[in-house]
């Protein structure tokens, strides 16, 4: 094989395919020259002027490497890892690193087992990045416990290229022993170490580098990266569903900080992959916001395979693979054409050929069981009742239009209505204990979602996946947590005590069964009802209340213990 290709490199022989006369992006001198590219085998063999027994005339349009997303939990975009693949396969991505800790959280060491399988042999190429904090802190309550024994035996595949988000940069900078036994294990495979640690920076940043964390996906502005940067670690520039920092970031876009920078998406839903793309979306709003287009090019493709080790990818050049995309025009980098290996996988906007792998009966099993709890009762959200007469004040979770961070609000309890009060945008937020039975129900009060009747539930709620609703009323609350738990998993919205519309996640009760545009459809519908009760149009109805018990995004949030004090580390009381 090798023969043949440098043969074909020569020129003795004709290459597979040949896409002839395109502009070729070389990510190493920032330009495009006018060649040749050569495959043969499934990789690129040359550049310059060559014949093949397949050729494509590229005239006019531009040649780059295929797309790399360096973070991201295939489970948030609420589709099988297939039908992922169908869809940002069109937009130019031919690898993605993911992190499988949503479905980890809910299932354990079986979650990360049904992800690689359910990857395996897929044209998108797709490693993983072991969860490295399940559950995220003490203070969730998840599906499983992982420590660094569970973790240890999965470096020994070869698609796995490191330890995910470190997110207890707590337990990192004080040197907590299990914590530390993660980082350690990862060193020794000469893997790579991933960062979370919004705001962090001077000694406390230096003690996290000196551990081994070599990069982040949290800064939300440019004196953050530019510091992490001059420190030695990557930035990974985020622009998701959720969380979109590209804009606040752009200047990292400039030497000599794009040498130290990837695009990465975190989370990311189908209709924002169908309506405007993956990785392909970044580059073009960054070159809009007046990015360098090779850059940019650069750091969506060269410097991720380069952080990852992925030797042999992210760049057209000699012994590189054949993942190359056919642009129309590099402005608005319009895909026309997407080689996987050398083979056409993607055209107009449409995956060409497909094959799903078939995951082991046992696996499919335990993710589509993922609920064990009782069923709920309206006095189930209540207050303690001996207790709630002497409440004076509540602390409620005040959400930020466009962000996951939240802050602390103190109100006036009303005993009449248990703390609800919808004048003023103050309404119940329950989290419920899903996994292991244990009965227990963290309770508080969230503020600026506009809700205005009914409850919404979703068993979507980062990390521990445990099933929230929130409220006007407590019989909505007990008639929207139990269909949830009785379709094991999904979106349910009710009002007046009547289900008016609901979307099942029968898959960790995180991902959808139905393809792209369907779920779509579905998604769009959830939405507009939501909105019909009342929710803010200022706020996502449902990937907001996912954040809401994250607690590890400041300030305030709540799991299933209670109220937690971010910042803190602390359950507080929601009423005193």
């Amino acid at each position: 094989m090798l023969s043949k290709r440098i043969k074909a490199a020569k020129g003795d022989v004709p290459a597979d395919l040949v896409l002839k006369n395109g502009k070729v992006i070389n990510v190493f001198t920032l330009e495009a020259e006018s060649l040749d590219v050569a495959v043969c085998d499934g990789m690129i063999v040359g550049l310059g002027n060559y014949d093949g027994i397949n050729e494509v005339d590229c005239s006019g349009k531009y040649i780059a490497p295929g797309f790399i997303d360096g973070h991201i939990h295939l489970e948030s975009s609420m589709m099988k890892p297939a039908e992922f693949a169908k869809t940002v396969l069109p937009h130019g991505t031919t690898t993605v690193i993911t992190d499988p800790h949503e479905i980890a959280n809910v299932c354990g060491c079986e979650g990360i087992d049904y992800m690689i399988q359910a990857t395996k042999g897929l044209p998108l190429d797709v490693y993983f990045a072991l969860p490295s904090c399940v559950p995220s802190t003490p203070l969730d309550e998840s599906g499983a416990c992982l420590d660094a024994e569970d973790l240890k035996t999965y470096y020994q595949n070869e698609n796995v290229v490191g330890l995910a988000e470190m997110m207890n940069y707590i337990g990192v900078i004080n040197g907590d022993p299990h914590v530390l036994r993660k980082i350690e294990d990862a060193l020794k495979e000469d893997k790579v170490i991933d960062g979370h640690a919004p705001g962090l920076s001077g000694k406390d940043l230096c003690a996290y580098l000196t551990a081994g964390v070599q990069s982040d996906h949290e800064c939300s502005n440019a004196k953050e990266g530019m510091e992490r940067i001059r420190r030695g670690q990557w930035v990974m520039i985020r622009e998701g569903t959720a969380a979109k920092n590209l804009e606040d970031l752009i200047s990292l876009f400039e030497y000599p900080y794009n040498q130290r920078t990837m695009l990465v998406t975190d989370d990311k839903h189908p209709g924002d992959l169908l309506n405007f793309g993956h990785i392909d979306y970044i580059i073009r709003k960054a070159i809009s916001l007046g990015a360098n287009p090779f850059a940019a090019i650069k750091m969506a493709t060269f410097n991720a395979a380069t952080y990852f080790d992925l030797k042999h990818r992210g760049a057209i050049a000699p012994n590189y693979l054949a993942d190359l995309v056919i642009l129309s025009d590099l402005e608005s980098v319009q895909i026309e054409r997407v080689y996987k290996k050398g083979q056409l996988i993607a055209r107009e906007g449409k995956a060409l050929f497909f094959k799903e792998n078939e995951v082991d009966l046992k696996l499919n099993d335990k993710v589509s069981h993922s609920f064990d709890m009782a069923a709920l009762t309206p006095e189930s959200f209540c207050l303690n009742q001996k207790k709630n007469r002497d409440i004076q004040k509540l602390r409620v979770i005040s959400l930020q239009a466009g962000q996951i961070m939240t802050n602390e609000l103190l109100e006036d309890y009303h005993f009449e209505t248990d703390g609800i009060d919808v004048e003023k945008d103050i309404i119940k937020l329950a989290v419920i204990e899903r996994h292991l039975h244990t009965g227990h129900i963290g309770l508080g009060y969230i503020h600026g979602y506009g809700l205005k009747s009914g409850a919404i539930a979703s068993s979507v709620a980062h990390d521990a996946h445990n099933l929230i609703v929130a409220g006007t009323n407590e019989a909505d609350m007990a008639l929207a947590a139990n269909t949830v738990r009785e379709m094991q998993g999904g979106w349910v919205i009710v009002c007046n005590e009547e289900v008016i519309d609901k979307l099942p996640l029968p898959i960790a009760g995180l991902v959808s069964d139905l393809d792209a545009d369907t779920l779509e459809k579905k998604i769009a519908a959830m939405k507009i009802a939501a909105k019909k009760q009342g929710v803010s149009d200022l706020i996502d109805p449902f990937m907001t209340l996912a954040f809401v018990s994250l607690p590890v995004i400041p300030v305030l949030k709540l799991t299933t213990h209670g109220l937690v004090d971010v910042e803190k580390q602390c359950v507080v009381e929601a009423g005193f």
